[in-house]
């Protein structure tokens, strides 16, 4: 009797040791373990939502991920030349880039780059901005109606909401904002400064979107932001420019030389 209870305790010691063991782990295959962290690391990494598919997603990648993995040791393609070549070509574009992101994050941008930067768009915040809203149609004739119908009296508002065909408009009563003529396609940009405060385009203005009416609610003199509320916009900006990362990463090779010992 003490032994038959000796066994089953032990049986389900073990059962609990299983249990827990395949809890910390996401799947295993051939008998190796790939923990429950990893999977977690790798929904994380998708961006998308926690749920049920996405990690029975993630959990096949890192399935095949493995097989591969052990195929490769079992064929013994990592002892090839070529294959350990790629391998550590790989890992060398790895390091550099690695490297020369963490460079950049404690060098930043220079004072004297934003300043330059900043001059350079600050004009495109000058001059006036227009508080616009517009209609917008696929025909011409269809735009005319609606003009024809704003002279009558109809209410412009009312008009975008029900037959203009900009999305992000149509809802808000054809309410683009405030905008500058910079910011838009040129046929409206053109018909929208000679427009006075309250007017409407008394013909359709082509695009290549379609046929607008355009109407001016207001407009103002616009004030071009201050270069600290602008200081991380530019950053995105400089760093995003290709030549700006030729120059940079240049700048920390002739660092990493002039600090080397080279014989």
């Amino acid at each position: 009797m003490l032994k038959l209870q000796a066994l089953l305790t032990s049986s389900l010691f073990a059962i609990l040791l299983s249990a827990n063991a395949v809890a910390q782990n996401a799947v295993i295959v051939n008998g190796k373990a790939i923990p429950k962290s990893q999977l977690d690391k790798l929904v994380e990494k998708t961006g998308k939502s926690d749920n049920l598919q996405v990690r029975d997603q993630a959990r096949e990648m890192l399935i095949t991920r493995e097989l591969v993995l052990q195929e490769a040791d079992k064929r013994g393609v990592i002892q090839k030349e070529s294959v350990r070549e790629q391998l550590e070509q790989s890992r060398v574009g790895v390091l550099v880039a690695a490297v020369f992101e963490d460079y950049v994050e404690r060098e930043g941008v220079s004072d004297a780059e934003l300043k330059a930067a900043y001059e350079n768009v600050k004009d495109e915040y000058s001059g006036k901005e227009y508080h616009v809203e517009h209609i917008l149609v696929d025909k011409e004739a269809d735009a005319k109606a609606i003009i024809a119908q704003l002279k009558a009296g109809a209410n412009f508002e009312d008009i975008a909401k029900a037959k203009s065909k900009d999305p992000g408009s149509a809802k808000n009563g054809g309410d683009l904002g405030w905008v500058s003529d910079k910011s838009l396609v040129p046929e409206f940009s053109k018909a929208m400064v000679q427009l006075k405060t309250g007017q409407i385009t008394d013909k359709p203005v082509k695009s290549q979107f379609g046929y607008h009416i355009i109407k001016v609610v207001d407009s103002r003199e616009a004030k071009a932001p201050s270069l600290d509320e602008m200081k991380d916009q530019l950053k995105q900006m400089i760093m995003a420019d290709q030549n700006w990362q030729k120059a940079k990463f240049s700048e920390m090779m002739q660092k990493l030389r002039a600090k080397a010992k080279i014989q």
